[in-house]
């Protein structure tokens, strides 16, 4: 009965380099329409930087986009789950750190990526995946329900 991260997680995740300017990483958002992007060091994830990041970091305190790196306003260091944390652990460390968006990792890897929107988007599958569950259980033990 334990619902993993791995079944739940949008499996489509982006990424920058850790060079790369406040401009180029807005640009890319905007071609992937996306709210984020997972930055890379030698290929593995250090931090993530946000349209939030953009917004605070760069445009309210008027700094040029193309002369900031990402490294520079990124979030870090990166917070990640591993593929097989249950659902109440990946929720557990989102509010513990205020996250909307978690990249899911094991080993240096990405997998994927989880989000509020995907527990939103699958809490009836969710729901429904428990009360069968709970269901069964009951059964077993000739509990009238």
């Amino acid at each position: 009965m334990s619902y993993r991260v791995k079944e739940y997680m949008g499996k489509e995740f982006f990424t920058i380099d850790v060079e790369a300017t406040a401009l180029e990483a807005s640009k890319l958002m905007l071609d992937k329409n996306i709210g984020y992007l997972i930055v890379l060091e030698r290929g593995r994830p250090i931090g993530m930087v946000s349209e939030r990041d953009l917004v605070f970091k760069v445009m309210a305190l008027e700094k040029e986009p193309s002369k900031v790196k990402v490294s520079e306003i990124m979030s870090k260091p990166l917070i990640t789950v591993d593929p097989d944390a249950t659902l109440d652990e990946v929720v557990e460390i989102m509010v513990k750190y205020d996250l909307r968006r978690i990249p899911v990792v094991k080993d240096g890897i990405i997998y994927g990526m989880f989000s509020t929107r995907d527990l939103a988007r699958h809490f009836k599958e969710y729901e429904d995946r428990i009360l069968k569950d709970i269901i069964k259980v009951l059964s077993r033990f000739s509990i009238p329900f």
